[in-house]
């Protein structure tokens, strides 16, 4: 993310928490899909999912963030939404489950500060801090956030 010029940002919501990924990460957004669970994969997996002839892992946003859980079920049966992301530099796609996806947008780089504090979220996955009206959003490290969950 570069402090010049713009930069262009898919907002979503996991539980109470307003993220942001980059928009040219993002390589399609989908309706929840339902994962076959993967034997022995750690719960931030949710398992794999059939997206035009490849699996893809999906990982449940809300485990990978460390929020409540957005059902009280252990997450069977939550609505919402598939991201796929790249990650590596492009090189593995993954599905991150998110509440809702609330806009695509377009800050100023300077706009976006290089705070890593924000309350209730890990600040080594965070890239920035932005403001959208009133409320602020935290600019994810996808990298940082799903690479260690490829390895696992």
């Amino acid at each position: 993310m570069s402090d010049a010029g713009v930069v262009r940002l898919l907002l979503f919501r996991v539980g109470r928490l307003l993220c942001a990924a980059e928009a040219e990460r993002v390589r399609e957004i989908l309706p929840r899909l339902e994962p076959t669970r993967i034997p022995g994969a750690p719960p931030v997996v949710a398992g794999v999912v059939n997206v035009r002839g490849s699996l893809v892992t999906l990982v449940e946003g809300w485990r990978a963030l460390r929020q409540p859980d957005p059902s009280g079920d252990g997450g069977a049966g939550v609505s919402g939404t598939t991201v796929l992301l790249e990650v590596g530099g492009g090189k593995k796609v993954l599905g991150f489950t998110v509440d809702e996806v609330v806009d695509l947008v377009s800050v100023a780089g300077e706009s976006l500060d290089r705070r890593q504090a924000l309350p209730g979220i890990d600040p080594t996955l965070v890239r920035a801090v932005g403001r959208r009206a009133d409320q602020l959003f935290v600019v994810l490290d996808t990298d940082a956030l799903l690479t260690p969950i490829l390895s696992s």
